[in-house]
């Protein structure tokens, strides 16, 4: 597994790769480097076998906008994200509200 997360600077309203603290190696620490108030995107590259067998390789945009963010932060990234799902092409697109929603984000990813 590999994520790379993106936010948006509310100065210049660029698009920035942000630099994780640690290695993101599992769904666990990919929460653990997200912040509690502010919204970020996701790019997640999830390898995992399908029950026929198949290795499957999905690239999944993750919309994290935590219920507590500033209704300012939420507005600047929903404005954003047509263009930046567009720009991904991702195989699958997946809103998160609450970091407890990251416990089923398995399965939502395989089914």
């Amino acid at each position: 597994m590999s994520a790379n997360i993106y936010k948006i600077d509310p100065k210049t309203y660029e698009l920035e790769f942000e630099e994780p603290d640690d290695t993101i190696d599992s769904l666990d620490s990919l929460v653990e480097e997200l912040p509690d108030n502010t919204p970020r995107f996701i790019i997640l590259n999830y390898p995992y076998t399908a029950s026929d067998g198949r290795p499957m390789f999905p690239l999944v945009l993750i919309y994290y906008r935590p219920s507590t963010s500033r209704q300012e932060s939420k507005m600047l990234y929903a404005g954003c994200l047509e263009r930046f799902k567009n720009e991904v092409s991702p195989n699958k697109f997946i809103e998160i509200i609450d970091e407890d929603d990251f416990d089923d984000l398995d399965d939502r990813i395989r089914n």
